[in-house]
């Protein structure tokens, strides 16, 4: 009896383990010539569901419980011969694509060889008929990832009156601050309506934040610790005032302070306890709130839109367009063209155009300059920065959708200028000069924000249907000292790169 137990409980494991093998594809996409893992390569089922590879080229597929193992899966890339066939004859864990060559179509050769100028004009004119404005509702899945390095963190010590804050606890806080920190945030949701802000709703389904809490830890108790400091040395009824160079500002000495409600009084611990929960709802409604404006960003980013920021084909005249070459995307032949800015603009890329209905189907930008930069008074900042690319596909409307968009914002940071934090009392007698503590800044930092996002259905909606649409977003980011493999488990999101599988907090938190 004890056997046949064991006996059905191994044959439960090993069904069970080769049930679950079935339900997701896990492969690595590469070039049969060189080995090189091939990045944003289309993985799609022949009913539509896919996704893309990420930047090392690997990729995970979940399978509903509808697939059949002779559902055929289409792989696709820009220069590489498109490869379909039955699920149950992808047995490797590496799929290679060869490089297609270019065998000019005999409509595309017999049709006007246009300039690059004369292609760009054909895609400002077939806009409107490539590309949708309308409600939708898509599925999406959103990574931001944060990079900062603190590149310069010195002080000159000149003065304290306070006996605890000397150069010894400010080293500590300066010291506790890391020179270099990382965040990953995701979110799976639907995204419904158009690219304007009014009309935009997002509903989470899943969310991580991905960072080392230990860090934000101390962080806090040295703020704390300074609080404490304050609060024993300074006299009743003071206030500070903070001056930085030429400027100052007031603050009120209470707002250094944290105070905590006495628990045996009934009346405020309930009051307590009210604020409480609210400030936890704001909390949960200002995070989708947060990411629904991120998503609404990069919406408008699209280069079709009227007032985006990548203006190289509303302002063509701006740009020098170039041909460059020739590819097929499948069986879509496709065109080339590099732009650089003429004068003044701001971007530098590539574009991919359909040769058939001259859509751009994949567009790649980086900026060739300064977004912004700002200098007075010792504060400086520098967006130097602005790069990403774009990728879209035909749905059966007819019309291009995004499918897939990536984007990194690169920003400098610094201050170097006098920094003096005075207390003041003006019931004392005599001078209502109290302390002070002062000081010379010398810091910067450099921050990279890195965001993917990918979408995998997109739909078409009525206004009606958006209206009805209420966004009661509950669902708050579950925090991971270190990637957790099996958290996305049962969902299609873009696979995280080696940097995110590696990431381990310093200690983890509870």
């Amino acid at each position: 009896m004890v056997i046949n137990k064991l006996l059905l409980t191994a044959l439960l494991i090993v069904f069970g383990f080769f049930y679950h093998q079935a339900q997701v594809i896990t492969s690595v996409v590469k070039d049969s010539a060189t080995q090189q893992p091939i990045p944003y390569v289309t993985i799609q089922l022949s009913n539509k569901k896919g996704v893309i590879t990420n930047e090392e080229g690997r990729f995970s597929l979940l399978l509903d419980s509808n697939t059949k193992e002779t559902d055929s899966l289409f792989i696709s890339c820009m220069g590489y011969e498109a490869l379909g066939k039955p699920l149950n004859e992808f047995k490797e864990n590496v799929i290679l694509l060869s490089a297609k060559p270019i065998e000019l179509n005999p409509v595309i050769v017999s049709n006007k060889q246009y300039t690059a100028e004369e292609l760009i004009e054909q895609v400002k004119n077939n806009i409107d008929q490539n590309y949708s404005t309308n409600l939708t509702k898509k599925r999406v899945f959103f990574r931001d990832s944060y990079h900062q390095t603190l590149t310069k963190r010195n002080y000159t010590f000149k003065e304290s009156t306070i006996e605890a804050l000397n150069k010894k606890f400010l080293d500590s806080v300066l010291n506790s601050i890391p020179r270099k920190s990382s965040r990953y945030t995701e979110i799976l949701g639907d995204f419904y309506g158009n690219f304007e802000k009014d009309n935009q709703k997002l509903t989470l389904i899943k969310a991580s934040d991905l960072y080392d809490k230990q860090s934000e830890l101390d962080l806090t108790s040295l703020e704390e610790k300074f609080n404490d400091i304050l609060q024993n040395n300074i006299k009743p009824d003071s206030y500070f005032k903070i001056k930085s160079g030429l400027f100052g500002t007031k603050v009120d000495a209470d707002e250094f302070m944290t105070f905590e409600t006495d628990s045996t009084d009934a009346e405020a611990l309930k009051k307590e306890l009210a604020e409480k929960k609210k400030k936890e709802e704001d909390r949960k409604r200002n995070f989708a709130s947060f990411k629904k404006g991120s998503l609404g960003k990069i919406m408008e980013k699209q280069f079709f839109l009227k007032d985006s920021d990548l203006n190289f084909i509303k302002k063509n005249n701006r740009y020098h367009f170039k041909m460059v070459d020739f590819t097929y995307w499948g069986d879509d032949a496709v065109y080339i063209l590099d732009f650089e800015p003429k004068r003044s603009a701001d971007y530098k890329g590539r574009l991919y155009i359909n040769a058939d209905d001259f859509a751009i189907i994949r567009l790649d930008y980086n900026n060739v300059k300064s977004i912004r930069t700002f200098k007075l008074l010792g504060v400086s900042l520098d967006q130097y920065l602005d790069r990403g690319k774009m990728i879209f596909s035909k749905d059966d409307d007819g019309l291009y959708h995004l499918r897939y968009l990536e984007e990194e914002l690169g920003a400098k940071v610094g201050i170097k200028r006098p920094l003096k934090i005075i207390e003041l009392n003006k019931r004392v007698k005599g001078r209502n000069k109290q302390n002070e503590l002062s000081l010379k800044l010398d810091m910067a930092s450099s921050g990279v924000n890195k965001r993917e996002l990918i979408l995998f259905d997109t739909e078409h909606i009525t206004a009606q249907e958006f209206n009805s649409i209420e966004e009661k977003n509950t669902v708050l980011p579950t925090y991971m000292p270190n990637y957790d493999p099996e958290f996305w488990k049962g969902y299609n999101i873009l696979e995280p790169n080696q940097a995110i599988k590696d990431f381990t907090a310093q200690v983890e938190v509870n």
